[in-house]
Order: structure tokens, then sequence, then C-alpha cells
């Protein structure tokens, strides 16, 4: 029957119902929508069973026909037409993201905001997120294996798992170390683990959640990081653990900070997520340590809206992980998946009757932290331009920087330094007002907040100082001088992938105007 108007209903072709038909020339088609008196399709075989290559290729050729010429056949039927309902729907959304990238309103200096932290998104992001909403399955599935087996690839790790945030990520990873399953080597209450006072909560709250004692040392002022040179003194008869972050995507140095630990048997967590790619002397950091942690929160070297990820080339530590992730139970099957052990009926644990069902069997007092397989589909996409970002990261950082030299900035602010060896990824650009500096720190950044460009503290500053680290149990090891300095004169200013030269350049001169060092060229 034709396509032409005036059809029956119950052959009437809607946009949502592809179908088969063959063309007056006697090629066979795929029609994928009617528009007025011509159908939109592709030239396929009838006799060949319609998949994903084949729908987004035919889509890359579509062409237009007169409705006459066309003799319709049968709709497609499901799951035949799910392939190519899908790539419409993709392609659509790709046009979407695409339309929306190219509205981005120009550069206006003192009038455009410059946020300190952001996110590139556009048409592969959208694109499969779409494809993880079709599957309807919305916990970890498919894509999340994907997102997890990529990040175990770039680490070169046994195994890595998503968890819902870089917070909990820093929970599980403290969490397993905990694990009886370790057996003398297991953190225990009252146990110390070194960390730094400046920093992010979160990188030292999972050692009060799990009964632990902090014991803080002081940063390198030109670093931001942990001074290793103050952990070794601060180890004691219960000291088990080091727990420090790269900061803002500087290296630590994990040279002598695995040197100690190694020495004295300690454990180190180390806290990648606002150092995705960093390295030092060509290693990846958080391949130095037992184990390590990544951030996806939208300020982060990639997203995904929420999300974090932990890691390791210990198998147990992945395993004791995972549990944790995953309600603290002893069982490992993934979601959706029975019996995977072989003999989900015939384990004796615990105190448990013989047999006791494994999937409700728990080794841990674990958590719900997963995610869910359209927060992996994101990121999935977001890992695939890493590289892109890393490398825009690096060149904003190295153009800011050799900006506010020209400018002689650096007569009043103390730029960062990094190790030799270390090749950062950069998550932010630091600053720490010297002592002769010719204003507050307070003053410059909210100078710099009313003409557009945003601002953050190094976080927390001194952990110590915090109110809720009032009645918390710590110790500290040496004074916290440049802790309490960092906290004081410290700030820093987005270098993201969507800040451009024009930025650079606008930021260097504002900072250097406010400072009384900015040259008029």
């Amino acid at each position: 029957m034709s396509l032409a108007s005036g059809l029956p209903e119950t052959h009437q072709l809607r946009p949502s119902t592809p179908c088969r038909a063959t063309h007056q020339d006697g090629r066979e088609w795929v029609v994928c929508q009617q528009v007025g008196e011509h159908v939109l399709g592709f030239a396929f075989p009838a006799t060949q069973p319609l998949g994903s290559n084949d729908a987004e290729q035919g889509i890359a050729r579509m062409e237009a026909a007169p409705s006459c010429a066309l003799t319709l056949g049968a709709p497609l039927s499901w799951p035949e037409s799910d392939p190519l309902l899908r790539a419409l729907t993709r392609q659509r959304a790709r046009e979407h993201a695409a339309l929306a990238s190219q509205a981005r309103a120009p550069f206006v200096p003192g009038q455009s905001k410059i946020p300190p932290s952001g996110k590139v998104v556009g048409e592969p992001e959208v694109e499969n997120l779409i494809e993880a909403s079709l599957d309807l399955w919305l916990t970890a599935g498919r894509f999340s294996d994907q997102f997890e087996a990529a990040i175990a690839r770039t680490f070169g790790a046994t195994r890595a798992i998503a968890v819902n945030s870089g917070s909990s990520a820093n929970l599980v990873a403290l969490s397993t170390l905990t694990s009886p399953q370790l057996g003398t080597r297991a953190l225990q209450p009252g146990d110390e683990v070194i960390t730094a006072a400046a920093g992010f909560p979160t990188t030292v709250n999972p050692i009060l959640q799990n009964g632990l004692v902090p014991v803080f040392v002081d940063s390198d002022l030109a670093t931001g990081n942990i001074d290793p040179a103050l952990i070794e003194v601060a180890i004691s008869p219960r000291t088990k653990a080091i727990m420090a972050a790269h900061t803002l995507g500087n290296p630590m140095d994990m040279r002598e900070i695995m040197r100690i630990a190694r020495k004295h048997g300690l454990w180190v967590v180390e806290d990648c997520c606002d150092a995705f790619g960093s390295t030092l002397d060509g290693q990846l950091c958080g391949t130095f340590g037992d184990i390590g942690t990544l951030s996806f929160y939208p300020a982060h070297h990639i997203t995904m809206g929420e999300g974090g990820a932990v890691f390791s080339r210990d198998p147990l530590l992945m395993k004791i992980a995972e549990s944790f992730r995953d309600w603290g139970r002893d069982c490992y099957c993934p979601p959706g998946k029975d019996n995977t052990c072989g003999k989900r009926f015939c384990w004796k644990l615990g105190q448990l009757p013989e047999g006791y069902d494994h999937k409700y069997t728990y080794s841990h007092a674990g958590y719900n932290l997963k995610i869910t397989d359209m927060q992996a589909a994101v990121g999935l996409a977001q890992l695939q331009r890493l590289d892109g970002f890393i490398a825009r990261r690096r060149a904003n950082h190295a153009a800011l920087a050799l900006a506010l030299r020209a400018h002689g900035a650096d007569q009043h602010l103390l730029l960062p330094e990094v190790l030799p060896g270390a090749d950062p990824s950069w998550f932010g650009f630091l600053m720490v007002l010297k002592p002769d500096a010719p204003c507050t720190r307070n003053a410059l950044t909210a100078y710099l907040e009313q003409q557009g460009i945003g601002t953050r503290l190094l976080f927390a500053g001194n952990l110590t100082r915090q109110p809720y680290f009032a009645t918390q149990p710590h110790g500290v090891a040496s004074p916290l001088t440049q802790a309490d300095t960092l906290m004081e004169q410290a700030f820093w200013i987005g270098i993201w992938p969507g800040i451009e030269s024009a930025q650079i350049d606008y930021m260097a001169r504002t900072i250097a105007a406010y400072l009384g060092t900015a040259w008029n060229d």
C-alpha cells in the first residue's frame, strides 16, 4: 500500500513506528519518519536483521523520497525497532547538544563571570545519557561495568569500583583497611592515621568515622601538600596509616612518603580527587600507595554529576572495598545476578545456620554507595575526553603563571611550585599572599569577585580550627604554622578547560592591577 496521505489510520506512518517499505526503483527500505508528502529512510535489505551499527550507518545516509514512490510494508517489530529508535533519539540529542553549545555567550571583561571550576559537557555526554536512560536499568549496569573497567585500566589496577562521590570513595578506602580480613594489619579503633591539617574535610572525616585518631602535621607552603619531613617524627606505636591528598592536583612527594610507609609498615591512602592524571616521575598519582580515590563532582577533571571511584592493585583490598560499598555484604554478585560463586546456599559463616543465603550475609558494617548507570554513562563519555581536559588544564595553568609573572604579581604572591619530576594535572591555581602584600587576602578575593572572577579558599584551611573539630579526638604532631598561613593568606582561581586565553589574561591583569604591579601594555 502507498504511503501517500489518506491511508487508513492503521496504515498511517508515525515517526515512532519505523517500518519496512519498497521503493519504486526496486530497493528495499527502512522508513524512519514521514514529513508531509515525503518520507525519510534508507535502503536496507528486507531479509537482514537491523542491528545497532546498521541503524547508525543508515541514519547517516538517510534520504528523502516522495511518499508516493514507496509501498508500505510491515512495521518493524520489537525488538528489531529498538536500535533504530535509539539511533534516532541519539541523533536528536546530538543536534540539541550542538545547538546548545553554540549558544554560549562571548566573554566580556568585567561583565562575564569566570567560575573557579566547572564542567565541559556536550554531545557525547548527552548521547550516552540518553542511551542509558532508554535502558531503564537505573542502578549500576553495563555503562558502570565499562566505566569501572576503564578506570582500572587507566591506573593499572586489579579493580576499580564506582561510588556516589569522592567523599564516599575516601570513606570506602579507609574503611577497607579496618576489615578483619586483613588480620593483624587491620586498623583498630584508637589507631592513628597521619594526615595534613590543611585540606578538605572528607580526606580526614573517614578516619574519625572509623573510630581512629587523625594525627595532623603541617604542610609545605609552596605546594600546599603535606610536608613529608614531618611525617616520620609523627609516628607513634599506634600509627598504622598515612592518608593525604594531592592538593589542587599538585603531586605530594610520594617517593618520600612511600619510603617512610615501607620502613614502618604503614598503609597509604592516596586521595586523588583533585589530581586525576597527575604524575610523579612518569607514574600516575594514585598508584604509589595501597589504595587510591577519585571524585567526579562537576568541579573535577571529569564529571558524572555526583560520583567517585576507589582503585587498587591489591585484589583483597578491592574485594573488601566492594563489600563496604554494597551494604557490607559478603556476596559479590553484581546487580540483577544471583549465585555467581556457585554455592549461594552452601556457606557457613559466623553464627548463621549452614546454607544461609549468601546474598544476605554481611561481613562488614557497610553502606549503599553505588552509582546509577546514567551517571556512569556520562562518566564514560567524559573519560574519553580526559586527555584533552588535562592538556587544557596544564596549558591554562602555565599561561596564568606566565601572565602573573609578566605583570609582576609574583612580587606579592607566592605562586605554585612543583617537585622535580612532577607533572600536575591541575585542579586550580593556588596563590598565597606574601607578608609584604599591599592588601589582605579577603580584600583581594572580595575585589576579584566584584570583577567577576570566582575565587575559593584552600577548602577548610586548618581543619583543627573548624567548629566541628572542637569535639573530635585528634593529635597534632608539629606546629601547624603553614596550615594557618594557608588558611589566612591562600586562595585559588580557576584554570578548568572551559576557561580560554582572554579570561586568563583578564584574571592576571585584574590581580596585578589590584596589587599595583600591572603593566599598561
